[in-house]
């Protein structure tokens, strides 16, 4: 079993797109259209690879919920990435910074807020074994 793709309701296609590009520079788009969501017309589109993608579609209304609140709601996402360090400067280079992050042991992580106020997290292990990977 593995997570196919997450859907992302946002203000700004254009803008979501530079930064989940500088993210995943081997992804693309893989469909796109437009159409309606109850009543409001979108723009939609598949950014990902062969395997995993984020669906988008800019009908998206008001502020995301305040990660620092208590509000029920999408807290963050993350992705595993080989080079932690790589994808820091990427990001830097297309504007984005760190929000967070943390050095452990057996992993590094870093925490970034896209242009729609979603917490992404990316996250490079140093260990193979779980028990560490996993350990607090």
């Amino acid at each position: 079993m593995f997570l196919e793709h997450v859907n992302l309701v946002v203000a700004d296609l254009k803008m979501s797109l530079t930064f989940y590009q500088a993210a995943f520079p081997h992804w693309y788009i893989r469909a796109e259209g437009a159409g309606e969501w109850n009543g409001k017309p979108r723009k939609w589109l598949h950014f990902g690879d062969d395997y995993h993608y984020i669906a988008f579609s800019d009908h998206g209304e008001g502020a995301n919920r305040l990660l620092s609140g208590h509000q029920i709601g999408l807290a963050h996402f993350a992705y595993v990435v080989k080079n932690l360090d790589s994808l820091i400067t990427r990001m830097q280079l297309a504007g984005f910074k760190v929000d967070k992050g943390s050095v452990h042991p057996f992993r590094k992580n870093a925490y970034f807020i896209d242009p729609n106020g979603f917490e992404v997290e990316f996250v490079e292990y140093l260990s193979d074994l779980p028990c560490e990977r996993n350990s607090d």
